[in-house]
């Protein structure tokens, strides 16, 4: 994928909104590399990208905002309250270790996974307690099981939803 300065920033913007229902997108902010591409008018972000130049669009509720932030900058994160993600679109070619956000080559991973159409849940911790980390295991699971950027990822279609 290009930076943001040479893709087409409509194209950026669309990408961004298909990751939600269009009652959240049309109305979310729209952010690339830390930059607003559109302001909206609800507390939605959509991004292009879930991370730099993927091409796996998610929009994120404040919650989403405040894990990805402490992600990104290795800092704690707990949760006390339910937080949403949408992925629409999934990951499929671009997923991650299911147990490492940090993991230096995610394909590699023993327990790489990616997905199709999928809703991320953030909630507190107290709250996992009986759900499986096995992506495997069918419906949802925990991603992240022993990080502080644990949430529960629940599979919507084995595709991406247009």
């Amino acid at each position: 994928m290009n930076s943001v300065a040479e893709e087409d920033v409509d194209a950026l913007i669309a990408r961004a909104k298909s990751a939600a229902p269009a009652e959240i997108s049309d109305n979310a902010t729209v952010v690339a590399n830390g930059r607003v591409l559109s302001k909206g008018t609800n507390s939605w972000i959509c991004l292009p990208n879930t991370f730099p130049n993927d091409g796996m669009p998610m929009c994120n509720d404040p919650v989403w905002m405040e894990m990805l932030d402490a992600m990104v900058n290795k800092k704690d994160f707990k949760a006390d309250r339910i937080g949403i993600s949408y992925m629409l679109q999934g990951d499929i070619g671009a997923g991650v270790s299911n147990s490492d956000p940090y993991h230096s080559d995610p394909k590699k991973a023993d327990d790489y996974v990616e997905m199709g159409a999928h809703l991320m849940i953030i909630v507190p911790e107290e709250m996992l307690k009986g759900l499986t980390d096995d992506p495997s295991a069918g419906g949802p699971y925990i991603m992240w099981k022993d990080t502080p950027y644990r949430h529960i990822m629940v599979p919507i279609s084995s595709k991406a939803l247009k």
